[in-house]
Order: C-alpha cells, then sequence, then structure tokens
C-alpha cells in the first residue's frame, strides 16, 4: 500500500501540494486527474522519490521512498517527458535499465518490443512521439516493477497501441499484482481500466472514491411530468437541471432506488434514469461545487 499522509509541496511562492493525503491499495489502479498546474506530476514525482515533500510523508508499505534504493527499485516512474541517453537505441536502453533494475525482464523485453514492432538497433532520437512513448512504456514494464507511476502515458499513442498498452497493465495487475497510478487529462483512457478515482484542483485533493461508488451514486435522469415537478424536484439532491420544453433533465446524487422511487411519486407522463459516463460523473461533480469543468478536463 502507498501512503500519502498530509504532503506539501512548494516552489518559490508557488504552493504545489496543499496538504494532500490519500492511500493507494496494493494491485489497484489508481486514476489521479486535475486541472493544468493542479498538482499531479509534482504528486507523481514525490511518490517517485525524485522529489522530497516540505511536509508529510509517502510511504510504500511502511517505508519512505525518497533516498531509499532499495523501494525505488520496485518502482518505475514513466514522466510525460520522456528521456533517452543521446543517440541511444533500444538495445542500449535496455542494458542501461539492466544496470539499474535487478527485476529486468528480457524475455518481456523482447515480447513486448515485437508486438509494438520497434527497431532495436535504430536510435530512438529518431522515433516518431509516439513511438518513443511506446519504447519508455516498454522499458517500464519490463523492469517487472511493483508500482507503476505513469504521468500522460498514453498521450500521443495511436488507439490501437492505447488499447493494447491498457490490455497489458490490467494483466499485470491481475497476474502479477501491479499497482499503477495513471494521471491524465483524459477521463475516456480511465473509464474501464481504474479502481479508484482521486480528483486534484489546484493542489488540494477534491474527490477521492471508488469508481464502483461514484457510478452507483450519480445519476441522470429524463423526465417529462404533467404537473409542476417542483416539490419532486425538491426531494432529490440535485446538482444540475435543464429544461428543454417539457423535458426536464437532471443530474441527481443517490442510489437509483431513491431517485427512481421520487420521480414515481410524481406520477411522470416519462422518466428514464441513465447511466453517467465517468466524464459526466466529473463535470457534474465539479459544476456542483462551482468549479468550472472546462479548466478540469477536456
Amino acid at each position: 500500500m502507498i501512503s500519502i499522509n498530509g504532503v506539501r509541496k512548494s516552489f518559490d511562492d508557488v504552493e504545489a501540494l496543499a496538504g494532500v493525503t490519500t492511500t493507494v491499495a496494493d494491485g489497484s489502479i489508481f486514476g489521479l486527474i486535475g486541472s493544468n498546474g493542479s498538482g499531479k506530476s509534482t504528486l507523481l514525482r514525490i511518490l517517485s522519490g525524485i522529489y522530497k515533500p516540505d511536509a508529510g510523508v509517502v510511504e510504500y508499505n511502511g517505508e519512505p521512498v525518497y533516498e531509499n534504493y532499495a523501494v525505488k527499485q520496485r518502482v518505475v516512474y514513466l514522466s510525460d517527458e520522456q528521456y533517452f541517453l543521446p543517440h541511444a537505441t533500444l538495445d542500449e536502453m535496455r542494458s542501461f535499465y539492466r544496470s539499474v533494475y535487478d527485476t529486468f525482464d528480457d524475455d518481456m523485453y523482447m515480447k513486448m518490443t515485437n508486438m509494438f514492432g520497434l527497431n532495436r538497433g535504430r536510435k530512438i532520437n529518431t522515433f516518431s512521439k509516439g513511438m518513443q512513448k511506446q519504447s519508455s512504456l516498454l522499458l517500464g514494464l519490463s523492469v517487472r516493477p511493483k508500482y507503476l507511476l505513469c504521468d500522460e502515458t498514453f498521450d500521443g499513442i495511436d488507439p490501437v497501441m492505447r488499447q493494447l498498452v491498457r490490455r497489458i497493465i490490467a494483466e499485470d495487475v491481475a497476474e502479477n499484482g501491479l499497482t499503477a497510478i495513471i494521471s491524465t487529462h483524459n477521463l475516456r483512457e480511465l473509464e474501464d481500466l481504474t479502481d479508484h478515482i482521486c480528483l486534484l484542483h489546484r493542489g488540494k485533493i477534491l474527490i477521492d472514491r471508488e469508481l464502483d461508488d461514484m457510478k452507483m451514486t450519480v445519476h441522470k435522469v429524463q423526465a417529462v411530468f404533467e404537473k409542476d415537478p417542483a416539490e419532486t424536484f425538491s426531494a432529490l439532491d440535485v446538482i444540475s437541471h435543464e429544461t428543454h420544453g417539457k423535458l426536464h433533465i437532471l443530474i441527481c446524487r443517490g442510489s437509483e432506488e431513491e431517485i427512481g422511487n421520487a420521480l414515481l411519486a410524481a406520477s411522470p407522463v416519462y422518466s428514464e434514469i441513465i447511466p453517467l459516463t465517468l466524464e459526466e460523473i466529473f463535470i457534474s461533480e465539479m459544476e456542483g461545487i462551482g468549479y468550472d469543468a472546462k479548466n478540469i478536463i477536456r
């Protein structure tokens, strides 16, 4: 388990993290999202032991990560900006990774290189952006880490390869107990992948919840009523409400049963409870607490 307790980090007069506290369960996929400048990359660099927090503690099963070689051997951090040794080929980067990580798996490296169709003898700086992302991923996954920290990992990779990478990570979690933290602006990438979602904004956690729990407690309602439904709506925990003629469209907190019972009590001409996508849930949650969703999710 990764324990993050009261973590703060500032750069000059800019507070990047303002007391972040959460936990990441072993063998899970943890989605980390937020607006630009929310502190996601800073948190990942603290989790990887690159930065030391100004206050607070990060521990992996009770052990600190900063300047702890034993813990760092189990952690791989994939930055949003790839770095490779100057003019290095994939095979030369493999040698470098093998010199750092005792767990580097040559069979995994060969398998993934073939899956991605990458030339192991070609200089990586001649690869496209997407191919460089793939190179970073395959090197990181070939380490067979216990903890994988990904910062905008899927950005720049074509849809077919994104799906392949998602499957590889999911299989590693299921079969080997990998723990992955995936930071992204794109919620569609996390929809069917993550177990838990954490939303950062201005260095603070706004939402920190299990994904299944979120989907069970927020719903979209479409309904048409003969009579004024104001009394019915007052019995619901309404996050947002739009009308299009006689059609009312609401986003409500609560179970499907609770919302359905409240609607039936008003004898609607038509009503339907529709499942929300993860992106719709977050847009609604952000609007509900007064933040501009356009600055949170693209």
